[in-house]
């Protein structure tokens, strides 16, 4: 019998046993189990930073606001638009492309300063994030 098997037979039942029927060892077992469990799938939560829920409130509401077909991050209006031309689809799909990176940059940085502990950099990038997407501040 291996050695695995062995203590898993030890902690659950015995080799011989009835099926349905468990060892004397079960529920430590299973609290060993259960602790383990814990350590591996909560390890990743326990740390926040200083500005984790703000980066989680702003992530829904970008969720919900991207649920409409209309919405994404915006750029500012290019003077190109303030001469009154009309644009192109290439330079439609450019400045979205643009914006959605400056949006996506600006989460980057706010999730990077709440790695570093950095409270201040963090809330100046959840700024700009909300800027790019219209969400009040």
């Amino acid at each position: 019998m291996s050695m695995s098997r062995h203590w898993i037979g030890a902690a659950f039942g015995r080799p011989n046993s009835f099926p349905g029927t468990v060892g004397p060892f079960a529920p430590i077992g299973l609290l060993i189990a259960t602790i383990a469990a814990t350590l591996l799938c909560g390890g990743g939560t326990a740390h926040s930073g200083p500005c984790t829920s703000q980066i989680e409130h702003l992530e829904r509401q970008i969720g919900h606001a991207s649920s409409s077909a209309k919405s994404g991050p915006t750029a500012p209006q290019s003077i190109a638009a303030q001469l009154h031309y009309q644009p192109t689809p290439e330079t439609v799909r450019n400045a979205e492309r643009k914006a959605n990176a400056d949006a996506a940059a600006a989460l980057q940085r706010a999730r990077q300063a709440d790695t570093d502990d950095n409270p201040a950099a963090c809330a100046k990038a959840l700024d700009e994030a909300k800027r790019h997407w219209f969400i009040p501040a």
